[in-house]
């Protein structure tokens, strides 16, 4: 059974809420104004019925597979349907045998649905390639996944991408009213009335996640006794609904969140830093990895600026391992306010990969003689040694003297910063 079947069925009352509130045409569609608003590209591909082979990515209930059955219902074409997870090269087969018989007999062309896309083998992938390029199908996918990281180029390289964003919260009030008030597929026949703060809760609770918003309210809807004839959802029901805030973490978002944490510490917004932080221990990193992070920053984007940044850093690491969480969370936010709202410096970074590139060069002179090693037997016979002046026998425990190898007297990694305790050693190294 196509797509275009199935969304033409009847309703069964066994279907969710969310499942039979899908929307038959894109008036009906609710957010991704960025990509299915009024003059949009996406839009006026659809309307005329000239959709190229694309691409849909975006988090769970932003309306990706209910704009393919959209299109399933406006196109001329045929339209297939299948799943990454459950579908091998053999399926695949079957459904281009049939989309170019289809061609060859009728010159209809053929949409394919792909949900879950970025679980496709290069070899799946490669499969249907050549259809795609002679126009046999039409190809969309659908995955939670970026596609530029977890597909095999080939496939992108020759779709259109578009990204579906988190509803926000007006898309999702208006969808949830849309549905109490749908007699049709909805629940209009129920005479539902919902007090103004409960609505508010799962609107906000759902996340941006429509599905997840009309299986809450669908909940608490047939969970309610009537009275007087009168279903009424009330705060603590739709509280008892719907779960807290349930954060994906595919793969990409955490690289995308842990970036945006370690780049909130380097920019000095602790407010930001935290709240990453905090979404990536709610969504279950591990907080050794965190601590880590912490502590590189304190060098890579502090340093001695303020030393006492990295004081802090290791000293909530080592707290993590004494005491464990959820007490080292504390631990863990003072060292992150004490790396954002240290003086900052990246002298300490500069310095450790200039001299590491010279030294991977490898043309490096020979250790000079007044600096070399004096710690065994005979080695007044070959000089070393000879010349070294110790700094502890003159004033100030400082003696100017060359401790660089040949062709390196004049190199400068460490160029202390202007901020914190580094206007100390610039200071000195300036006399």
């Amino acid at each position: 059974m196509t797509l275009f079947d199935f969304a033409q069925r009847d309703d069964s009352k066994n279907r969710p809420l969310a499942d039979r509130m899908r929307p038959r045409s894109l008036d009906e569609f609710f957010g991704q104004e960025h990509i299915v608003g009024k003059g949009r590209l996406l839009r006026r591909a659809i309307e005329i019925d000239r959709l190229t082979s694309s691409i849909f990515w975006g988090p769970p209930g932003t309306g990706k597979t209910t704009l393919a059955n959209v299109i399933a219902q406006v196109t001329k074409s045929a339209f297939e349907r299948m799943n990454a997870v459950t579908s091998g090269v053999a399926d695949v087969r079957e459904v281009l045998k049939q989309a170019q018989d289809r061609q060859k007999m009728y010159g209809k062309s053929t949409y394919l649905l792909l949900d879950e896309c970025h679980r496709w083998s290069k070899a799946q992938s490669d499969s249907i390639l050549p259809a795609i390029e002679k126009g046999i199908i039409k190809f969309i996918g659908s995955t939670t996944e970026n596609p530029m990281v977890s597909m095999t180029p080939a496939i992108v390289s020759r779709c259109r991408l578009f990204e579906f964003k988190p509803l926000n919260q007006k898309d999702i009030e208006n969808i949830l009213l849309f549905a109490l008030k749908d007699t049709e597929r909805g629940l209009g026949k129920l005479n539902i009335t919902i007090d103004n703060d409960a609505l508010k809760h799962l609107v906000f609770v759902s996340n941006g996640d429509a599905r997840m918003a009309l299986n809450a309210l669908e909940l608490a809807a047939l969970t309610t006794p009537t009275v007087n004839g009168t279903i009424t959802i009330t705060l603590d029901i739709a509280q008892e609904s719907i779960q807290k805030p349930v954060l994906r973490m595919d793969d990409n978002l955490y690289y995308d969140m842990l970036s945006a944490f370690c780049k909130s510490l380097r920019g000095s917004d602790s407010d930001a830093a935290l709240l990453w932080f905090s979404r990536l221990l709610y969504s279950g990193c591990d907080p050794m990895l965190l601590a880590r992070r912490i502590i590189a920053h304190a060098s890579e984007d502090v340093g001695l600026a303020n030393p006492e940044a990295m004081v802090q850093a290791v000293s909530a690491a080592q707290a993590l391992k004494l005491v464990g969480m959820p007490e080292a969370r504390l631990s863990l936010t003072q060292a992150i306010i004490a790396v954002c709202e240290s003086p900052k410096s990246n002298s300490v970074v500069i310095a450790m990969e200039k001299s590491m590139a010279d030294a991977q060069k490898g043309d490096l002179g020979a250790v000079p003689m007044h600096l070399r090693d004096t710690h065994y037997k005979g080695a007044e016979k070959t000089g070393a040694g000879q010349g070294y002046l110790y700094p502890h026998d003159y004033e100030g425990h400082y003696i100017e003297q060359n401790y660089m190898p040949e062709g390196f007297e004049d190199t400068v990694y460490y160029k202390p910063g202007k901020l914190g305790f580094e206007k100390n050693i610039k200071k000195q190294k300036d006399r």
